[in-house]
């Protein structure tokens, strides 16, 4: 066993005594043992366990551990506090800047107990007002999350989005192609994006691809009329070189996934597709186009044959923004900032608040008291900003049993209740799928919020059997949230068609905790697409008044 492999065991030791708030002397005894044995010139683990007593620094107690670990690979000190740490935990021992004083505030004050959590976190400034941290912090731990991310060749659409979209414009500008888009995932809208693809009707010559290799891309390899590279952030990226009769179908055939261009070409027979764009080849296979998103080889090809692919909803076509969080919880505006925001630089029609309920302790939820101070401050700024209207909701939580955080006296004085889990998210698909449905069955509430739970890239959901929980979606009318954080995108893109054709309407929430964060609601109108989402289907594409009547009649149920 190398010596830096017992020096890293050594110091997750020291690491999580102190996280267990054990003795500081041990801590710093072990943490000390760790550096002076990474600096040793010569193997530790050759040496007896009289001669590693000898070593300047350890002693019998930290060499017996270090004997232990050499010779059953295992500390017991060690496992014990293994098994009394989260494994997510462990994991943010890696992060940059995070101590182990900092990351039992994190566990033990904030609930938070993965990186993808934490992440999460750092994106709704929840550390801000914890103990140690500051806003510096709070960027300087998102960054060294996203640094962690990135090695994985994995990202966020949200992520690549600048990157992709000046990487296109750079190509315009210096290799000067006759055409060129974007392709592959970032054209189909995909949620995670595993590479830039990106197709230019130019010959690939030795002047272009100089000015390729001058970019500081990393380990740029030509393969036939293919450069394959990768950004400086870690993005792979891979040029296609076309001529322009190939176009068409290269468009087809670099954006679509792979069934969805293996079903197109068999129903092309053979046909012709020279010099032909990309509408012209879908109409010479007997189709309308289909849009770029919908290219999944899900069901776009049935739809498309019996004329009802839809119209796909665009973010111009929305309304309001609704499930939003101000200074009364864990926001970082106020209510009244938020709402104008929304009015003056959005020109939307209205805004929906949902605050945190009182079990979200972590993010200064609201109890019973504060509720009706707020909702006094929502009518005198009605008053203020009419005829913009300002909806009255909550993020209620919804609690183990599937029980909403509140009586039914307090939830009746909302506008609107968005439902959603936020604890215990560690359960099976029939615990979790019978707490959503107790939940959504509750005559208060409004929307699911979030349905799965799930992080992208860092969080899987809890497991829900989607098509019950839709379901009941559709017998209790409830609309589903899809959730437009990018590291959300929940309801998944693959149930919207689903939950369309059981009539349940679906309400594209950016979920935002500062003004910036109204922004995701066009990630949410992106996926909203992948899904065929059309206006008609969606819940804050609805007017003022037509939302008004929704929400009043979901009241007047409420007092059956």
């Amino acid at each position: 066993m190398e010596n830096k492999t017992i020096a890293r065991t050594l110091r997750l030791l020291s690491q999580l005594m102190e996280l267990h708030d054990e003795n500081p002397f041990k801590v710093r005894s072990i943490a000390n043992a760790a550096f002076k044995v990474d600096k040793l010139p010569y193997p530790i683990a050759d040496k007896t366990l009289d001669e590693i007593e000898q070593v300047d620094g350890l002693g019998k107690s930290i060499a017996s551990k270090i004997w232990e670990l050499v010779h059953s690979n295992a500390i017991a000190d060690l496992s014990d506090l293994l098994m009394r740490t989260t494994p997510g935990i462990v994991e943010m021992m890696k992060i940059k800047g995070l101590g182990p004083k900092k990351i039992r505030v994190i566990w033990k004050d904030l609930g938070i107990e993965n990186v993808g959590e934490l992440y999460y976190a750092c994106n709704e400034n929840r550390l801000i007002e914890a103990k140690g941290f500051g806003l510096k912090t709070q960027e300087e731990i998102k960054k060294s999350i996203e640094f962690i991310m990135a090695s994985s060749g994995r990202f966020l659409y949200a992520q690549v989005e600048s990157i992709a979209e000046a990487i296109l414009e750079r190509l315009i500008s210096e290799i000067q192609p006759e055409f060129a888009f974007l392709t592959g995932q970032y054209r189909r809208k995909s949620e995670i994006i595993d590479s830039i693809d990106l197709l230019l009707v130019k010959e690939l010559d030795n002047i272009s691809l100089n000015k390729l290799e001058s970019w500081n891309f990393k380990g740029l390899e030509v393969i036939n009329n293919q450069i394959i590279a990768e950004t400086e952030q870690g993005i792979k990226i891979k040029l296609n070189f076309v001529k322009n009769a190939e176009l068409g179908w290269e468009l087809i055939s670099k954006t679509g996934n792979e069934e969805h261009v293996e079903t197109l070409k068999a129903m092309l027979q053979g046909a012709d597709w020279v010099g032909k764009s990309e509408s012209q080849i879908y109409e010479l296979a007997g189709l309308p186009f289909i849009e770029p998103e919908l290219r999944e080889g899900n069901n776009e090809f049935k739809l498309a044959e019996a004329n009802s692919l839809p119209q796909l909803i665009q973010y111009s076509d929305l309304r309001g923004s609704l499930h939003n969080h101000s200074t009364w919880s864990d926001g970082i505006h106020t209510l009244e900032e938020m709402a104008l925001f929304c009015k003056n630089d959005l020109k939307l029609q209205y805004f929906g608040i949902c605050d945190h309920s009182k079990s979200a302790f972590y993010a200064n939820g609201l109890n019973e008291t504060r509720i009706a101070a707020q909702q006094r401050e929502i009518d005198e700024l009605n008053k203020k900003l009419s005829p913009f209207r300002i909806f009255k909701g909550i993020e209620s939580d919804i609690l183990y049993d599937g029980s909403l955080d509140y009586s039914n006296e307090v939830l009746s004085s909302f506008d609107f209740v968005v439902a959603s889990i936020h604890s215990i998210l560690n359960m099976n698909e029939e615990k979790a799928t019978e707490r959503l449905i107790k939940a959504i069955e509750n005559p208060y509430t409004t929307i699911l919020g979030h349905p799965t739970g799930r992080l992208l890239l860092s969080r899987s959901g809890y497991p829900i059997d989607h098509k019950k929980v839709i379901d009941a979606c559709a017998e209790n009318q409830v609309i589903i949230e899809i959730n437009a954080n990018p590291l959300r995108l929940d309801l998944d893109w693959r149930w919207h068609q689903y939950a369309i054709s059981k009539g349940v309407l679906l309400s594209i929430n950016p979920d935002a905790h500062r003004k910036e964060g109204f922004h995701d609601m066009k990630y949410g109108t992106l996926v909203a697409r992948k899904g065929g989402l059309a206006k008609e289907n969606c819940l804050n594409a609805m007017t003022l008044d037509q939302i008004s009547i929704l929400f009043e009649q979901k009241k007047k149920k409420q007092q059956l």
